[in-house]
């Protein structure tokens, strides 16, 4: 697992900021808080992310995990003071760092990887769903028309390496500018094309 040094608490909250089909994101150094309406403007999806490279805290109490959030965005300004009061009251709890799975190969014997379990690229690379729906073809495709699982495995994975390499690069890249100032240069958007072979 490489690790970034980032910290998430997500959760859905009421619709207190009013936002209409767009969502809005608040950067400072070392923090980020992003907001996006949801079910028809009705919800907010809230994301509240931090730099913080080791963190002691029990991973079954929900209430230090939420100081621990509340510690790091104390004086972040904006809205923020109303999304960590709604952070204490969201029925869902999901807290935990952001990283990449790098593996030296997807398969062993007859067990191959597929999307996040063989090449996580993190959430800040926007590329978890395709990456997994795209493995899947490919490994479809290569156990169907190659003799031999273990020809099918290399085939996936040399097909699809390069791909992800670029989205864990562009994850990378996108996690560091996530915790930035907005006065910082845009991260370059990756080159997510990858040349699918047609399967019969």
């Amino acid at each position: 697992m490489r690790k970034f040094g980032v910290r998430w608490r997500l959760f859905t909250a009421p619709s207190i900021l009013g936002l209409e089909g767009t969502g809005v994101m608040h950067n400072t150094t070392g923090r980020n808080a992003l907001a996006l309406p949801a079910r028809g403007n009705s919800e907010l999806r809230v994301g509240l992310s931090f730099a913080a490279d080791h963190l002691d805290y029990d991973r079954r109490d929900r209430r230090q995990q939420e100081d621990l959030v509340a510690k790091h965005f104390a004086g972040a300004g904006w809205q923020v003071p109303r999304l960590l009061a709604a952070m204490r009251e969201a029925e869902e709890f999901f807290f935990d760092s952001s990283g990449q799975v790098v593996m030296d190969s997807w398969s062993t014997g007859r067990t191959a990887l597929l999307g996040d379990a063989a090449h996580c690229a993190a959430p800040t690379s926007g590329r978890g769903t395709s990456q997994a729906l795209i493995g899947a073809y490919v490994l479809a495709g290569e156990l169907a028309e190659t003799p031999g699982h273990a020809t099918a495995f290399a085939a996936y994975e040399r097909h699809l390496r390069g791909y992800v390499e670029r989205n864990q690069r562009h994850g990378r890249a996108a996690a560091r500018w996530f915790l930035q100032p907005p006065t910082e240069p845009p991260v370059e958007v990756a080159d997510d094309v990858v040349p699918l072979k047609h399967y019969a």
